[in-house]
């Protein structure tokens, strides 16, 4: 890939999304990863009023460091950068200790911290009249579904998602994204310990991409792993989590179901 050629291109698409939409600019929110990185650097390179938030909620102390640091380098480099830092910890915690224990399961306080962070994205881009930009890439948003729906899946645009992971980094290096963050884990900062995405996952995104490609557009449903020969056990274990993960996500990569009444009733 061109990463000069489609950092231009993906910036003239942004200034192109904001003339469509009427709106005057973009809010982007940080985490300290290199997908945040790489979205809030090429909004900044539009020119227009951008907003970059942090929003920290138990946040470990390296991500909240890692996303503070690119904020500062953007805030060097653009004069139509803001940004802010909305602690969500004491937010998060009432809306926890308000509801049953029936609603409290792991992965849903997790998720729930996500959909608190879209929340305040909005409140930024209702007040300002500005886009939501996402940050998901083509591994998360249409491989494995790997990301929060309603939450870092709510959003206006999606400048990246069209990129695999190792395509993300490298338009975080020719656009300066710090070093710290191109070599910290993937993580996707929603749990209060460090815990990456391969931890979470089982697979790394370079796994994840070979799989995707081996793939192609087959009907997952439909393949039968036990029966390739040319592949190691491992890959064999990787395309399992691939398409379980792919099948699992449907109902987040698409619109939601509705209810059509026949003619007449």
């Amino acid at each position: 890939m061109d990463y000069k050629k489609a950092s231009e291109h993906i910036i003239n698409w942004l200034k192109g999304q904001l003339e469509t939409s009427g709106q005057k600019g973009f809010v982007v929110g940080v985490s300290g990863g290199i997908d945040s990185a790489v979205v809030s650097s090429l909004c900044a390179r539009t020119g227009f009023p951008v907003i970059v938030l942090n929003m920290p909620i138990y946040q470990v102390k390296e991500q909240f460091s890692r996303a503070e640091e690119h904020i500062a380098n953007l805030l060097k480099s653009f004069n139509n950068v803001r940004t802010f830092t909305v602690d969500l910890t004491n937010t998060f915690q009432m809306l926890c200790d308000s509801m049953p224990d029936e609603a409290k399961g792991e992965l849903a306080l997790v998720n729930t911290r996500s959909r608190l962070r879209m929340t305040t994205l909005y409140s930024f881009a209702n007040t300002n009249n500005y886009l939501v930009c996402g940050t998901g890439n083509k591994i998360e948003d249409f491989g494995i579904g790997f990301f929060t729906k309603y939450g870092d899946g709510g959003v206006d645009i999606s400048p990246i998602a069209d990129l695999l992971k190792s395509q993300v980094y490298g338009l975080g290096r020719i656009l300066g994204v710090p070093e710290s963050i191109l070599k910290a884990p993937p993580t996707d900062g929603l749990w209060e310990i460090d815990r990456t995405d391969e931890d979470q996952i089982g697979a790394s995104y370079d796994e994840l991409e070979w799989a995707m490609a081996f793939l192609g557009d087959q009907n997952l449903k439909k393949v039968q792993i036990e029966t390739l020969k040319e592949i190691t056990d491992r890959q064999k274990t990787v395309l399992k989590i691939y398409i379980s993960r792919n099948l699992g996500s449907q109902h987040k990569m698409k619109m939601p179901a509705v209810c059509v009444l026949p003619e007449g009733m």
